[in-house]
């Protein structure tokens, strides 16, 4: 990394921590995100986007976790930007990524959050078998990552289907349908939460930061069809790496700021007379959060560049994750346990470290079923 771009990076890493930290909490809305140009930063200059990298998208993802901030700006920002920007042009499509970057809309994808970082999604679909149809054959594929389904009819196409733990669905005012078409090849058909045959469930979540519904489509009236500009497994890969990689910017940002916590009170918390820092226990415990967060750090970097060079293959973003993930949970519990009594009250904060933990640790696959698709590459 050249020296201008990391001071870019401490920057955009200092004006975001300040800005997160002055919301006490509240959620900052899309207009407020629009303005800092956040919601743009890897849109087309033609977008009015800035034209940056994952690699600048992830200091704010690490700042938001750091921060434990509310709000949809991690799945607009990771997902939703990328979703649109991997579709062909044309008009809707064009004026929907705008007003994202604007701050005037707020798209969500909507997938499983739960299944769809722990699929194995192949280069391209297998050919059919002897007998049967391409559309029979490759729909099992995508199946677990496009849950919606088109069905043609004489004169008009309807959409079908159900998404079980959609993240943001109940802030979106576009969703983003991953679909598979008749011949099974994913596509992306817009909808209107308002739409007629559609359902967006909010569901109750212990991480109180985040909202998450399930989206339903019964025989929904599909106006646009968009199709990817290039392979959509690829798109798909792309994607699902993607979400695991913000994700895991999220818990780093989380594990630092329990660290920084935890350190703080030590040294403040007096116990036998002496600050419950000189205590040796004190210190091993602080010193093994920072060996977690020290391999996280690494792993997340290594998967940012994949991304941001377009060289992953997969592998990168699932160690990130399931390491990152897995290490966050065991770090806030160690924070909640070292401030003591204080740690374990609704005062603390602390509560809303380790539920969006919890939380990060089960979206886009949970660490077990990224280190499965891990052991298969060496099987």
């Amino acid at each position: 990394m050249s020296d201008d771009l990391s001071e870019f990076h401490d920057e955009l890493r200092t004006v975001a921590r300040e800005l997160l930290a002055a919301g006490s909490g509240a959620a900052l809305d899309r207009r407020q995100l629009a303005r800092t140009g956040w919601l743009g930063l890897e849109a087309a200059d033609e977008y009015d986007g800035a034209e940056a990298t994952f690699a600048e998208v992830a200091v704010i993802l690490h700042e938001f976790g750091r921060a434990a901030a509310p709000g949809p700006y991690p799945t607009v920002a990771a997902l939703a930007i990328t979703t649109l920007e991997q579709l062909r042009p044309g008009p809707d499509r064009d004026r929907l990524l705008r007003d994202t970057v604007a701050g005037a809309a707020t798209p969500v994808p909507v997938f499983d959050a739960e299944l769809f970082g722990a699929q194995d999604i192949p280069a391209e679909p297998a050919p059919p078998a002897s007998g049967s149809s391409a559309a029979t054959d490759s729909l099992p594929i995508v199946r677990s990552v496009t849950p919606f389904r088109l069905v043609y009819e004489a004169d008009r196409v309807n959409v079908s289907g159900t998404a079980d733990f959609v993240l943001d669905a109940p802030e979106a005012d576009r969703l983003l349908l991953l679909a598979a078409d008749d011949s099974g090849i994913p596509v992306v058909v817009p909808v209107d939460p308002s739409a007629p045959g559609l359902t967006v469930t909010t569901r109750p979540v212990v991480d109180l930061t985040r909202s998450i519904a399930t989206v339903s489509a019964e025989d929904v009236a599909v106006e646009q069809v968009w199709r990817f500009v290039d392979n959509p497994y690829e798109a798909l890969r792309y994607l699902r790496d993607r979400a695991a990689v913000a994700v895991a910017c999220d818990s780093l940002g989380l594990s630092e700021a329990m660290l920084d916590a935890t350190v703080d009170y030590a040294r403040v918390r007096e116990q036998f007379g002496r600050p419950i820092g000189s205590f040796q226990a004190v210190k091993h415990a602080c010193a093994d959060m920072l060996v977690q967060i020290t391999i996280a750090r690494k792993l997340i970097d290594a998967a940012i560049r994949g991304l941001t060079d377009e060289s992953a293959d997969g592998a990168a973003a699932a160690m990130a994750k399931s390491y990152a993930c897995t290490a966050a949970v065991d770090i806030v519990g160690k924070a909640m346990q070292l401030h003591g009594g204080i740690g374990y009250t609704w005062e603390s904060g602390i509560h809303t470290y380790l539920k969006r933990a919890l939380l990060n640790r089960s979206l886009y696959g949970a660490p077990a079923d990224h280190r499965r698709r891990l052991s298969r590459r060496y099987a």
